[in-house]
C-alpha cells in the first residue's frame, strides 16, 4: 500500500553517498584506457622531464563518509611507468551509517612499473574506512606502494576518540602471493594508538612497500633516509618500511627521504610539494 502523507514525513531523509570508479590503462606511452564515473576523476598532467606518466586521482566529493564507495583500477603494459598520485589528502569524516570503501586494483605488466603514491588519508573522530590494495605484478614488473593515516590533525586540535579503520593489501606476483598485510583499528582508536604494540602514543603511521628485482640493494640507503625515524626490512626481492610519526607533518618529512631513496631520486609528483 503507498504512503500516506503523514507515514512519509516521518521517515528519515535518505542521505547522498558517494559513488566513483576510475580506471587508467597505459601501454608503452599511450594511453590505452581512461574511464571515469560519478566522483572519481582522473587527470593526466603534462609532466615535462618527469622519468614516468603521472597521473592524478580526484574525489570530487569533497571526503569520504559512511556508505560512500570509490573503487581505482589502474594498469601499466608494455614497459609503461606510471607515478599514481591524489590531488589532496583523502578525509573521511564521522560516519553515520558504517564504513566508507575505497578498493584499488594494480596490474602490472612485463617489464612496466607503477608508483602507487596517494596523499595521506586524514581520519576524523568516529570515522569509518575499509580500504583494499590488490596487485599483480608480472615478470619483470615493479611496485612502490604508499599508504599513510593521520588520525586527526594535530593543528587544529582533533582527537580521534572512536572510529574504525581496515586496511587490507594483496600483492601478487606471476601469480604467487608474496606481501599480505592488514591493519585494523577498531573502538577506542586513541586508546589503542597509545599501546606500546600499536602506534605508542603516535598518530599518524604509514606503510611503504617495494616490489621489484633485487630490491635488497635498497635496504640500507631507506634506512639512511629514514635516520630511525622508522624501520625497513627487505628479502625475497621486496622491501617494506613501516613509519609511526606524532603528527602528519612529522610523517611526511620522514616519507620524502625514504621516497626518494627508493625511486633513486626521481622527483615526487609536483603536488606532493604544495
Amino acid at each position: 500500500m503507498p504512503l500516506d502523507t503523514a507515514e512519509f514525513l516521518e521517515m528519515p531523509p535518505a542521505l547522498q553517498r558517494t559513488r566513483g570508479e576510475g580506471r587508467l590503462t597505459i601501454a608503452g606511452a599511450r594511453v590505452r584506457e581512461l574511464y571515469q564515473l560519478g566522483a572519481a576523476k582522473i587527470r593526466l598532467p603534462n609532466a615535462h622531464g618527469a622519468h614516468a606518466q603521472e597521473a592524478v586521482l580526484i574525489n570530487t566529493g569533497g571526503g569520504l563518509t559512511g556508505g560512500d564507495r570509490m573503487a581505482w583500477r589502474v594498469a601499466a603494459e608494455d614497459g609503461a611507468h606510471l607515478t599514481v598520485t591524489t590531488q589532496a589528502c583523502e578525509k573521511v569524516y564521522r560516519s553515520t551509517g558504517g564504513p566508507a570503501h575505497v578498493d584499488t586494483a594494480l596490474d602490472i605488466g612485463p617489464g612496466a612499473a607503477i608508483d602507487w603514491l596517494p596523499q595521506e588519508t586524514i581520519l576524523f573522530d568516529r570515522a569509518e574506512l575499509a580500504r583494499t590494495l590488490e596487485a599483480d605484478i608480472a615478470e619483470g614488473g615493479r611496485l612502490l606502494a604508499l599508504e599513510s593515516v593521520v588520525l586527526g590533525r594535530q593543528a587544529m586540535g582533533e582527537t580521534v576518540r572512536q572510529g574504525s579503520l581496515r586496511d587490507r593489501w594483496r600483492v601478487r606476483r606471476q601469480g604467487r602471493l608474496i606481501f599480505a598485510d592488514d591493519i585494523r583499528l577498531d573502538g577506542a582508536m586513541a586508546d589503542l594508538a597509545a599501546r606500546p604494540a600499536a602506534l605508542a602514543g603516535g598518530r599518524a603511521f604509514a606503510t611503504l612497500l617495494l616490489v621489484e628485482d633485487e630490491a635488497e640493494r635498497l635496504l640500507e640507503p631507506v634506512r639512511a633516509a629514514l635516520a630511525g625515524r622508522g624501520g625497513a626490512s627487505a628479502f625475497g626481492g621486496k622491501l617494506t618500511c613501516r613509519i609511526v610519526a606524532a603528527d602528519g607533518l612529522t610523517l611526511r618529512r620522514a616519507l620524502l627521504p625514504a621516497l626518494q631513496a627508493l625511486r633513486q631520486d626521481a622527483p615526487l609528483p609536483r603536488v606532493w610539494s604544495l
